[in-house]
């Protein structure tokens, strides 16, 4: 006699896709390998299983095998195969999800130019751009998690932590790679307000310094000027102008009444930290750099007195030039200091006019 214990019998894993399919690459995938297209084509997939079908065979790019870092293009055609994903990688994937939406608040940052391709914020000092190093999110994941029905929101750049100003962030792929290659061939402008204790030599219009990254004893990062011959030295080059000075008659001993400099400082190349460490090297580092600045003076404004505090790096990315992704017009960007910057530049350079028009800006 045949005992039949009944019991629930193991489930099939459920097929992400259950049979052969053919992808053709639009304009947004173009350009991107192949390996992070299938990545976001077959979610809930594990990675080895997507690398194997790749050696396999299996994935095919216009009826031919290709590698994993096979660049795609616009109309190509992709065959994927059948494959399964485990219940278990479906829950982990939601799950992860909905941590992430616990934990990044949704925040939509003041827009300055905005279409189908892409977007400009005006980013508030103290918030990273993206989440890493000790950092749980910053203004991508926010942006993503306020805009949860956009398919594809990218950083074009980067902008310190302590950096306010205009960041641009790509809506499709096409525009996040012509913006891309704009800024490697140095097509943008890029200039920025920074302001600096003393009277810029009028003769220092051009900082043409190599850069070196390196590490402190604890791993926090660090650039320094280095020779341009030294084995890890990075081209960078800084054209800085005067926009404003204190007038000298009102120049005194305290901290708030010396003579300041406000610079417009246009970067052609964009280095980590580069205008804080090429304007240091010159002995005039940036006012409320914690990393590269005067810190007695950084402490003294910092205080709480009848004087404006001032209790950040005055470092803004004022002004952007780009060509549009899609149409190659001209696009000009600018955004007036926030209002912290605006009060202190006013107490420092009260009667340059100049410096006023920038805080209306």
């Amino acid at each position: 006699m045949k005992h039949i214990i009944e019991g629930n019998l193991p489930s099939q894993a459920p097929l992400a896709n259950s049979q052969v399919k053919s992808v053709t690459v639009d304009e947004d995938s173009a350009g991107q390998r192949l390996d992070n297209f299938l990545m976001r084509e077959l979610k809930g997939v594990p990675k080895t299983h997507v690398y194997r079908i790749i050696r396999s065979g299996e994935v095919r790019v216009n009826k031919g095998r290709a590698s994993a870092d096979t660049r795609i293009a616009v109309g190509d055609v992709i065959r994927l195969p059948p494959v399964r994903t485990s219940e278990r990688a479906e829950q982990k994937t939601a799950a992860m999800a909905e941590q992430v939406g616990r934990f990044v608040p949704a925040k939509d940052f003041p827009v300055l130019f905005e279409d189908d391709h892409f977007l400009a914020v005006d980013k508030p000092a103290g918030v990273a751009v993206h989440g890493g190093s000790g950092v749980s999110f910053g203004v991508i994941e926010q942006l993503r998690m306020a805009r949860p029905k956009a398919t594809f929101l990218e950083l074009v750049h980067r902008l310190d932590r302590e950096t306010s100003g205009i960041l641009l962030v790509a809506k499709k792929r096409s525009a996040l790679k012509n913006l891309q290659d704009q800024f490697r061939e140095r097509e943008t402008g890029k200039t920025y307000l920074a302001l600096v204790a003393g009277q810029w030599p009028a003769n220092k219009k051009v900082l043409d310094k190599s850069l070196q990254k390196y590490l402190l004893p604890d791993g926090e990062r660090r650039v320094r000027v280095v020779a341009k011959d030294h084995p890890d030295a990075m081209p960078s080059l800084s054209l800085v102008k005067v926009h404003s000075v204190t007038p000298v008659a009102r120049a005194a001993q305290t901290p708030q009444q010396k003579i300041y400099s406000l610079l417009e400082v246009t970067i052609k190349t964009g280095r980590t930290h580069q205008i804080r460490v090429h304007l240091a090297s010159e002995g005039m580092g940036i006012v409320g750099d914690d990393k590269y600045g005067d810190f007695d003076l950084n402490k003294a404004l910092a205080r709480d007195d009848e004087a404006v505090a001032l209790k950040r790096m005055f470092l803004h990315a004022w002004r952007f030039q780009c060509n549009h992704p899609a149409t190659g017009e001209r696009v000009v960007l600018q955004t007036g200091l926030p209002p912290e910057l605006a009060r202190f530049l006013l107490q420092a350079i009260p009667e340059e006019p100049g410096a006023a028009a920038l805080v209306q800006g």
